[in-house]
């Protein structure tokens, strides 16, 4: 099966211009598991940025893309509950070709079926950012995934970002108290809109304004930017058993004495680490279905703040300023 899809040849910067290229890639046989899918709406995330500036973590040519909404139009043969014509939700992997893509190959154990009453531009902008918020808070963090299931307090690092914006949603639905950082008017609003309880500055001292919230310490506190920034302090802030969990890698070694003192637990949360070692991959597909469930009843809310259209080499370069912009609130999607 042949398809045609946006890549690129060698890695780039975008000041350099406009690398992208159309190609007419050959999809892969569909094993026992697989399910061939016709994108409909995808989105983009940083991660997609930064492999295209390094072209590194998957094959010549460059397809890239994971979070897609599509239609199933060929099934493998041990796949049980999907058939040609169902709507699904994924976030894909790193080692096979993108949803940048009219079509693609994708395990159907880390996909799940989409309610009619969900638009695919909505859905689409979630699959990545959900499972890293979902996976970090209920996985690595330990809480409940439970609705009002928890009564404790989260410090979120970057509360409009991508994972930030469905993790303050995950986080009160989950009955946590929310604590989200921002600093600019739109952030700060936008953070308040999802239902973070306060809203504070992470270019002030964080530790400060925690405390005048009435805080000491802290039992939960995610880094979703700038781990390096902001490790030592939030170790200090910290509980006793605390966890520190981030999703941004570090360019140096860290004390983790204070940590030991504490008792407290680093942890870090990657979304592809099981696909990439596939390891207990079918998890990812029963939490894409508790996302469905989720938005079908308004229990959380999209984070789509910006749509672009179509698949051609121009559109993939503007959405990849957008994000490169680091201006974006929320999510970009593009529909085909």
């Amino acid at each position: 099966m042949i398809s045609r899809a946006i890549g690129f040849e060698k890695g780039f910067d975008l000041a350099d211009g406009n690398f992208f290229e159309t190609f007419e890639i050959m999809l892969p046989q569909l094993t026992e598991y697989d399910v061939m899918v016709q994108n409909i709406a995808i989105s983009i995330n940083p991660i997609d940025t930064k492999l295209r500036q390094t072209g590194k973590g998957t094959k010549a040519p460059h397809i890239l893309g994971f979070d897609s909404v599509g239609i199933v139009t060929q099934v493998g043969e041990q796949v049980p509950d999907l058939v040609a014509g169902d709507r699904i939700i994924f976030a894909g992997t790193t080692n096979r070709y993108g949803s940048y893509s009219e079509k693609q190959i994708v395990d159907s154990r880390i996909v799940a079926k989409l309610p009619e009453n969900i638009s695919s531009e909505k859905a689409a902008a979630l699959p990545l950012t959900f499972l890293t918020a979902y996976e970090l808070l209920f996985e690595k963090m330990d809480l409940i995934p439970k609705e009002n299931g928890n009564n404790e307090t989260i410090l979120i690092i970057n509360g409009a970002g991508g994972v930030g914006s469905i993790m303050i949603q995950l986080a009160k639905w989950a009955g946590l108290n929310v604590i989200a950082t921002a600093s600019r008017p739109e952030t700060i609003a936008w953070c308040e809109k999802l239902g973070a309880n306060h809203v504070i500055s992470h270019q002030k001292n964080l530790t400060r304004q925690v405390n005048k919230l009435g805080y000491e310490t802290l039992p939960y506190i995610a880094i979703l930017h700038s781990s390096d920034h902001y490790y030592d302090e939030m170790t200090g802030l910290l509980s006793p058993f605390g966890y520190l969990g981030s999703t941004v890698t570090t360019g140096k070694d860290h004390n983790l004495a204070k940590l030991k003192e504490k008792s407290g637990s680093f942890v870090w949360e990657y979304m592809f680490a099981k696909t990439d070692y596939n390891y207990q991959i079918e998890s990812q597909g029963k939490a894409l279905s508790l996302l469905s469930n989720l938005l079908s009843t308004e229990k959380i809310q999209s984070t789509l703040t910006e749509t672009l259209d179509g698949l051609s080499p121009e559109v993939f370069y503007q959405a990849h300023q957008k994000i490169e912009s680091n201006q974006m609130i929320g999510k970009l999607v593009i529909r085909y």
